[in-house]
């Protein structure tokens, strides 16, 4: 009998023994192709001795250190490779714990820099539908799925959520991708309209939309719109990076792609690898300058921030990522997977699309391609593909409610940036099995 609470009650799961490359191994002996890195964590794979190394030595010269007291070696070293390769003004790294840390400690960092901007009516956030931004309350309230969010109602902060960019729905047959990104992003100015731009102090959306919508990303032009419309009104850009940044889209800054840079950033997943638990908070020195000039003291911390050995970890593979030429590979063996996809599944029936950037890509799971028709809900198609997937020795990330919440399925795949190609044709092997024994 087990004491741990586990994610699901009535699921009785095998025991992870080993990590090796892109596989995990269970107390069994059986081997899973790690298909989405976890949650998109993964991103050098199982078993990496240069991180465990760096992970090693760090404990051996001091594990933990509060930062209210003292900071470290590994911290400043990591803060200064972030903002040597991040874009735009950013300037300062806050560290946390993981995403959902993240994306809270961006919220309320954007809310006392408005109250010491003299600025206090500035209160309202406006983020978008089916994202996904954490589960604590300030980062859930953020997130846009219903499913997510219902039972949490009442404990939620107001926060208003314009439509996603989401071409495969929402672009109309007589528009171009371009004017179809113009629309999509002008329903922010819309927002902000009707809030009254004296009280909205930002905006947030993933550069890329990750585990509620399927590896979703922007039209062109979308992001430089929502950029634009953010400076006319003075209002704060926050991009969250959680699943998509570090490399996972084909460049170390998932935004860099859309030529644009936020005023606070978030990531964490792949800046740990899943080696140590760490999230980061990036901000430009225009919104530190005015809390250090102002209070000096950011409301805000937990105990285990700018953790020593999280550092050290997140040095090392952040270096890892840089050094190694992964960028690069993300982007070529991304369009590798891209293609495979396409070769699969590009005229299956029940696949309506196939999206994404580097080697983070979605499918979307229709009953009928035609129309777009999504599943039944009370089928839950992507909780046994999920099933069938992990028997067939693959780990991927299918997930429910891509549409609104409630109706839609889709295929999230983010595997390690060391597969190989051979792994690409083992991944889609088995996806098909799994799509094929589901469907």
């Amino acid at each position: 009998m087990s004491h741990v609470f586990p994610r699901h009650s009535r699921q009785v799961l095998p025991t992870a023994v080993g990590g090796e490359g892109c596989y995990l191994i269970d107390s069994t002996g059986k081997r899973y192709l790690d298909g989405s890195g976890g949650a998109a964590v993964s991103c050098l794979g199982h078993g990496d001795k240069e991180i465990i190394a760096a992970i090693k030595a760090q404990l051996d010269k001091v594990a933990f250190a509060h930062t209210g007291f003292l900071t470290s070696e590994p911290a400043e070293a990591l803060a200064d490779l972030l903002i040597a390769n991040a874009p735009g003004n950013l300037d300062r790294v806050y560290f946390v714990s993981g995403g959902s840390e993240a994306t809270e400690a961006a919220i309320k960092l954007a809310r006392q820099y408005w109250v010491e901007k003299g600025e206090p009516n500035r209160g309202k956030i406006i983020a978008r539908k089916q994202s996904y931004h954490g589960n604590t309350i300030g980062a859930l309230s953020a997130g846009g799925n219903e499913w997510r969010r219902s039972q949490f109602g009442p404990l939620l902060l107001d926060i208003s959520h314009i439509d996603p960019c989401y071409e495969y729905r929402l672009k109309r047959d007589d528009e171009s991708l371009e004017e179809y990104g113009l629309r999509a992003a002008n329903a922010l100015e819309d927002e902000i309209q009707r809030l009254g731009a004296e009280n909205v102090m930002a905006f947030m959306a993933e550069p890329v939309v990750g585990a509620t919508a399927g590896a979703l990303a922007p039209a062109p032009g979308y992001f430089k719109r929502i950029r634009e419309i953010c400076d006319q009104h003075g209002i704060l850009l926050i991009l969250d990076e959680v699943m998509c940044g570090m490399g996972r889209t084909g460049s170390l800054f998932a935004c860099e792609q859309d030529g644009v840079a936020p005023d606070i950033a978030c990531v964490a997943k792949g800046l740990g690898a899943g080696y140590q638990p760490i999230g980061a908070m990036l901000c430009t020195n225009e919104i530190y300058d005015t809390i250090a000039n102002g209070t000096g003291f950011f409301q805000h911390g937990h105990t285990y921030i700018g953790h020593p050995t999280a550092a050290a970890a997140g040095l090392a593979v952040v270096s890892a990522i840089l050094d190694r030429g992964l960028i690069p590979r993300v982007q070529t063996q991304g369009e590798k997977l891209r293609e495979r996809l396409v070769e699969r599944f590009g005229q299956h029936p029940h696949v309506g699309d196939i999206r994404g950037r580097g080697l983070f890509r979605g499918i979307e799971l229709v009953e009928d391609r035609e129309t777009k028709k999504p599943f039944d809900p009370s089928k839950g198609v992507a909780g046994k593909i999920k099933k069938a997937a992990f028997e067939a020795g693959l780990i991927c990330y299918p997930m429910s409610g891509t549409i609104d919440g409630r109706n839609g399925d889709h295929i999230l795949l983010a595997p390690p940036f060391i597969i190989e190609d051979d792994q690409i044709d083992e991944l889609t092997d088995k996806l098909e099995t799994a799509i094929s024994s589901v469907i």
